[in-house]
């Protein structure tokens, strides 16, 4: 059975749909943890909600942990057979909103691969190495030492807007995926995930539209997203591990953002 999505990025369909889960109403209440102040969001896509099957009941506990984490919580259940690929877009700028760019920032993936993109940034369904190439994070790197190389992937996404392979022990492990510090604060943050993959991107489409907190501006390149998640356009590439949900699964998934200074 064909399942018909919406359009919204060219001939792709982007972020979950015209009106996508950042773009709903959820429920939320305030979650008793040991482990920090906590509150759980819940949310019921019905069946057909942009063209999705099935009734998806999700919930997202978001935690504020003793230990300068925000650690996120996915649970998800489905009555019929569908996709899901839940994640976080925050922004990140550890010099803070407004203090400039971030191509001074050091960033470190654990990953040995990444995934080639062909035109509308869809994955062309290779896996490729990093070495010798620009996405070779393996060992901290400025965000503006390769950012604007001739490279054919950086003419694609503008700059870095890509999924990198993450090297995991084992999978669905709980485990570093990601590291940014900015030497000019000494603040450092750390992305750990039960996820495969780690789409970085460097705010590339960022030009200044959007104001934020405390009347700053978002300039480009002024903040970047690590979005903990399966591989994008899964569901079209066989090879890719599934995104698929069936009825009497349960998708659960965690994510966590650590701040510290050195």
């Amino acid at each position: 059975m064909e399942h018909q999505l919406a359009a919204n990025d060219g001939e792709n369909h982007l972020h979950g749909g015209l009106k996508g889960f950042d773009k709903v109403l959820w429920n939320g209440e305030e979650v008793r943890s040991g482990e920090g102040p906590a509150v759980k969001f819940s949310y019921v896509s019905v069946n057909g909600e942009e063209g999705y099957p099935g009734n998806l009941t999700v919930e997202i506990t978001y935690t504020f942990t003793n230990d300068n984490e925000l650690k996120i919580e996915y649970v998800a259940t489905t009555d019929k057979k569908t996709v899901v690929n839940l994640s976080h877009h925050s922004y990140f700028n550890l010099a803070g909103a407004g203090s400039g760019d971030i191509l001074g920032h050091e960033m470190m993936i654990d990953a040995d691969r990444f995934i080639p993109t062909g035109p509308g940034l869809i994955p062309t369904g290779e896996l490729r190495d990093v070495k010798g190439t620009p996405f070779d994070f393996n060992t901290p790197t400025m965000v503006g030492t390769g950012i604007d190389q001739d490279d054919e992937q950086l003419r694609n996404g503008g700059g870095y807007d890509h999924c990198w392979v993450l090297n995991k022990s084992r999978a669905g492990a709980l485990e570093l995926g990601a590291r940014v510090h900015d030497p000019t604060s000494g603040r450092i943050m750390e992305v750990h995930t039960t996820e495969p993959g780690m789409q970085f991107y460097a705010g590339n489409f960022l030009d200044g539209s959007i104001v934020g907190k405390g009347g700053k501006v978002y300039e480009y390149r002024s903040a970047l997203c690590l979005e903990a998640q399966h591989f994008p356009d899964s569901p079209n590439q066989p090879q890719f591990p599934t995104v698929v949900l069936e009825p009497g699964q349960e998708y659960r998934k965690t994510t966590v953002y650590k701040f510290f200074t050195e």
